[in-house]
């Protein structure tokens, strides 16, 4: 769906994103990760057709996306910092967007309203943030476009809300195919959500993984040694990570939990158990291995 090659994009001496390469495929949850300044909110403008690249290209279905009106009427933006015409109502919006995209649909939108706590008819000005974010979504999911691009999408949203939007887009994922990417500093927001994930710092890619792959490669094990372990004991794994606390080990390892957890009772342990990596242990001890410092660039 997206694919971008040699991607630049400079604003006057800072150079935001640099010979970046990535593809994202139809249908599929995207999650951009980074820090401030790593050039997520840029590349999605790109993605969107707002910017035009400085270098290299990005095309959404085989097309470039700048100055492509056929294209960008199947492409969503919602950005960080929302806009809304002035003095408009949700009802006015609505309408505003039918112009655009001819496939915005009345019946989606009239359900929406049932399912977002939002009277159509009131100013989006007096709106606080988090319902500003919620008409953004309604009307972005309205449009029913093929690509869904969310900056930031879950920020001002409680709970709740939070959890009836990732059900929407996962419905319309479902049923139609789209494709969506969201960038967030959040890595626990997105890792019930997205299947593939990617990590953005200094404008490139540094990497990115089918987000089952990449847990699949890690394991957490908890082991007791009440008896104490000696470091000879650990030569047989691939240790990312070893924290003692009294008799109890715990292990960030490469490979399976399984078979980490029975190497350990072989070398005197008496408890061993394996427990699920989050997203956000993956990604530093990655970036460990290629010699990022992950201080610098999640939070």
């Amino acid at each position: 769906m997206i694919k971008a090659q040699s991607l630049v994009k400079c604003f006057g001496d800072f150079t935001a994103l640099s010979s970046l390469d990535t593809e994202i495929h139809a249908g599929s949850i995207y999650g951009l990760v980074g820090s401030n300044g790593s050039g997520k909110s840029t590349f999605l403008r790109l993605a969107s057709g707002v910017y035009m690249p400085d270098g290299g290209q990005v095309t959404v279905a085989g097309e470039p996306v700048y100055e492509n009106i056929a294209v960008k009427e199947r492409i969503f933006f919602v950005a960080d910092d929302l806009y809304f015409l002035p003095q408009s109502t949700l009802e006015e919006m609505a309408t505003f967007y039918k112009q655009i995209y001819r496939r915005f649909s009345d019946t989606k939108y009239k359900k929406l309203c049932t399912i977002f706590p939002l009277d159509p008819r009131q100013k989006l000005g007096t709106f606080s943030k988090g319902m500003k974010r919620q008409a953004a979504l309604l009307l972005a999911l309205s449009c029913e476009p093929d690509l869904l691009l969310l900056d930031e999408a879950f920020d001002g949203l409680d709970p709740v809300m939070r959890g009836a939007v990732k059900k929407l887009l996962s419905d319309d994922i479902a049923s139609r195919e789209m494709t969506v990417v969201i960038t967030s500093h959040n890595l626990r927001e997105l890792e019930d959500l997205c299947d593939h994930v990617g990590l953005l710092h200094q404008g490139k890619i540094l990497f990115e993984r089918e987000l089952d792959e990449l847990k699949l490669g890690f394991c957490k094990v908890h082991a007791a040694f009440p008896q104490g372990m000696d470091d000879a004991a650990l030569a047989g794994l691939n240790v990312m990570q070893a924290v003692r606390t009294g008799s109890l080990v715990t292990l960030v390892v490469r490979g399976n939990s399984a078979e980490a957890s029975d190497y350990l009772l072989r070398q005197g342990a008496v408890f061993a158990e394996g427990v699920p990596l989050t997203l956000e242990e993956v990604f530093i001890h990655e970036m460990e291995a290629v010699g990022y410092d992950y201080n610098n660039i999640l939070f």
